[in-house]
């Protein structure tokens, strides 16, 4: 088994325990984590996942209590367009939702086994490794991605230490993530995605509110997620579960440690409307998400 894909089974299994235990009696908010909520951890947009990409803003967060808090807002930058519709058309392995562009010409097929290895690149000082299996409708593995291309399961794995702008925090970060996409083959007519990540990080520095150290982690599961593929139009997942997950503890120095956690639950039942259940610790609301493109409405 390679790293990477340890990494992403050990976060599988974290992010199943986690979201499971969100029957915990309440929990008093601390202003302190509202921050924790705003993004992601940097490098996570390099990961697949249902987090906006603009929620990766590069570098740690700062515990603050004057952050913006959310309301009826998702967390982390919001969703990727591929969950909302917002992707444009396209039939071919690397257009349309969830197609993938990240396949580089620097990678090594190994044919016993069918994987596909990229050489490990460098970003922002995190180290990003990938790895694929390509396959035709028939389940044969392929050295690259073509038109008969029909199936396609990405491994990620990022790692590394990363700074802020202004030098107050530093934080490590461990990501990962396995993403499976089918019906990428000329002539279908939906596709069908899977997967999980997790991503970790673990920070200290200097704050508003003064020295502290933080820990953080953002994790997802998407379960039989369905898109339609129409001519003429993009679309939106008919069916599926998204289950999103952000943790988040902080200790000032000198003062006991807070903690909070939010979980987003996104069901697709077929219709322009997609359900959405948050729970912050403890608390629950009910909302509904209009497709494509459409904001949160809580009671």
């Amino acid at each position: 088994m390679s790293r990477s894909m340890f990494v992403v089974l050990a976060g599988a299994a974290l992010f199943t325990a986690t979201a499971c235990k969100d029957s915990t009696a309440p929990s008093p908010f601390s202003p302190l984590l509202a921050a924790a909520f705003l993004s992601t951890p940097a490098g996570f947009s390099s990961t697949d996942n249902s987090f906006s990409v603009s929620g990766d803003r590069g570098e740690p967060w700062m515990p603050d209590r004057g952050a913006h808090q959310l309301g009826a807002e998702m967390m982390g930058g919001g969703l990727r367009p591929d969950f909302l519709g917002g992707v444009g058309m396209g039939r071919d392995w690397h257009e349309g939702p969830f197609g993938s562009d990240d396949f580089s010409n620097n990678c090594t097929f190994a044919s016993t086994s069918g994987v596909v290895t990229c050489a490990t690149v460098m970003r922002g000082g995190l180290s990003i490794d990938r790895s694929f299996v390509f396959s035709d409708a028939s389940g044969t593995a392929q050295s690259a991605p073509s038109s008969t291309t029909n199936t396609i399961e990405e491994t990620v794995a990022v790692s590394g230490t990363v700074t802020r702008h202004d030098g107050a925090v530093t934080s490590t970060v461990q990501l990962a993530s396995d993403r499976t996409v089918s019906g990428l083959a000329a002539g279908s007519t939906q596709r069908a995605v899977s997967g999980t990540s997790l991503g970790h990080e673990d920070s200290q520095g200097t704050g508003p509110q003064g020295a502290f150290t933080s820990s953080r982690t953002v994790a997802d599961t998407t379960t039989g997620l369905v898109i339609p593929l129409q001519n003429g139009r993009p679309t939106y997942p008919t069916a599926g579960r998204v289950v999103r997950v952000i943790q988040a503890t902080v200790t000032l120095t000198g003062q006991s440690p807070v903690s909070s956690k939010r979980r987003e639950e996104i069901t697709y039942n077929g219709s322009a409307t997609a359900n959405v259940v948050i729970t912050k610790d403890g608390a629950t609301r009910t909302c509904t998400m209009p497709l494509p493109r459409g904001k949160l409405v809580c009671g």
